[in-house]
């Protein structure tokens, strides 16, 4: 097999990654375009990745696929913590607290996996442990701690183009109507020969996807100065089914994020004030260190976010079709956690990629 043509569309943690993964390829030799509406180090509703904490805290359930693409992009975030700080990404201790009448609201059936006290990640994050009762606050029923990542965004996404770049992948902005559209982007002005689709929520109008399956689960953040002891997260709150608590510092400066929300077919780009203002008084609560045991009003505020997360009802979208006589990969629909499966999915798209290129070849 020659070298192929791919377009990537979609530069948010997905598209990157799937390109970066293709780039680094030893078995074939790729030219790859991603061309993208929005690259990194714009801020828009429409673009997930940059709003996101982002973090490693598997939610995905024992011997499911999603499971899988969870425990191999580990080993990929541990290196990046351990040898590339520029890449921004740093070791945390982390603690998820859990109360049991939280279990069959929003926020406890999204983080079914990550509360149990025997999840399968147990054997993969390192330090796992249960937290003793009596080491927990009244109102936790149960507890684990481990290591853990947390990602700034803002380094690490313009990290994943260089890297892309330095192999390289060509960047291009790009809007498509029709996703047969994109063939005809590639640097090369000759027709790709397969095209990848990371387009997140925006799959959901796509021409020639159209995915009704689309749906964005709203989350709010407020971002601060103050640093936190270590990254935490609760199981739910009394404040409403669809919200719950969420401590992380992002590396090299990038603030600490506090949140959160998890509000299915919710469209709203506007950060709610009333609702920021419970998510800081959650923070402060489960995180005291944040201000020193006083008050919300010792938060020192650099901005609120609003991000829209790409969830597909049913699961991600990770395989292969031809459309309009042309290959697509389709990896989209990734929720709450599309930074800690990206290397994995990728992995599965790389494979995905070579059987669509061999069956094109026997044409």
């Amino acid at each position: 097999m020659g070298e192929s043509r791919i377009v990537v569309i979609g530069a948010g943690v997905a598209g990157l990654t799937t390109a970066l993964t293709l780039s680094r390829s030893t078995k074939y030799r790729y030219q790859i375009t991603v061309a993208a509406k929005h690259m990194p180090g714009d801020y828009d509703i429409e673009y997930a990745s940059p709003w996101a904490g982002a973090n490693y805290l598997p939610v995905s359930p024992a011997g499911s696929p999603a499971a899988d693409w969870d425990r191999n992009t580990w080993p990929e975030l541990e290196k990046l913590a351990r040898k590339y700080p520029e890449a921004g990404v740093h070791f945390q201790d982390t603690a998820v607290f859990n109360r049991e009448k939280d279990l069959n609201g929003a926020t406890g059936t999204w983080f079914n996996e990550l509360l149990k006290t025997d999840p399968w990640f147990k054997d993969v994050l390192p330090n796992f442990r249960e937290i003793p009762k009596e080491d927990l606050a009244p109102e936790f029923d149960t507890g684990t701690a481990f290591t853990s990542v947390c990602i700034n965004t803002a380094l690490y996404l313009p990290w994943l183009a260089s890297q892309c770049l330095k192999n390289g992948v060509v960047l291009k902005r790009s809007i498509f109507k029709h996703i047969s559209e994109a063939a005809d982007a590639h640097d090369s002005s000759e027709k790709a020969d397969l095209v990848i689709n990371c387009t997140g929520l925006s799959a959901g109008k796509l021409g020639g996807v159209e995915d009704t399956k689309m749906i964005p689960a709203r989350g709010q953040i407020v971002v601060v100065r103050n640093e936190a002891d270590f990254m935490c997260s609760g199981s739910g709150c009394d404040d409403g089914d669809d919200e719950t608590c969420y401590v992380m510092q992002r590396a090299a400066g990038g603030g600490t994020i506090l949140g959160g929300c998890y509000q299915k077919n919710n469209w709203d780009s506007q950060f709610d004030p009333n609702l920021a203002n419970r998510i800081m008084k959650r923070a402060v609560e489960m995180c005291p260190s944040l201000t020193g045991g006083k008050g919300i009003e010792h938060l020192s505020i650099i901005r609120h976010g609003v991000g829209l997360r790409p969830l597909r009802i049913g699961g991600v979208r990770l395989e292969k079709e031809k459309i309009n006589g042309l290959w697509t990969v389709h990896n989209y629909g990734h929720g709450g956690f599309g930074y800690q499966c990206s290397y994995g999915c990728s992995q599965v798209v790389a494979n995905l990629v070579e059987e669509a290129l061999a069956l094109k070849s026997k044409l």
